[in-house]
């Protein structure tokens, strides 16, 4: 398949909104990995919000690329330890 379809991008905007509402940021507050977890956080939260405007747009290539950065800035977050997935590795490459 060589298209980006409107059930593919559901699909993944449901995979991502997952991986938002499950995890916990790791480390405590007041520390400078808490500042880089929220920073991590807010990067993957604007390129959600920029798939959505993509999407509304009917630009479904850039909604899917933007996804893809979301999830990145997640996996990654997860997987240096700035995010407490609880072992999740099904949405995130962990354990």
């Amino acid at each position: 398949m060589r298209e980006i379809t409107e059930e593919k991008l559901k699909k993944y905007f449901s995979v991502t909104r997952k991986a938002l509402d499950i995890l916990k940021i790791a480390p405590p507050k007041r520390t400078p990995l808490y500042d880089i977890a929220k920073d991590y956080l807010q990067m993957a939260t604007n390129y959600f919000k920029d798939a959505a405007h993509f999407k509304e747009k009917g630009d479904y290539v850039n909604a899917f690329a933007a996804l893809n950065y979301a999830h990145g800035w997640l996996d990654a977050g997860a997987r240096i330890g700035l995010f407490d997935v609880n072992h999740d590795s099904t949405l995130f490459t962990v354990d």
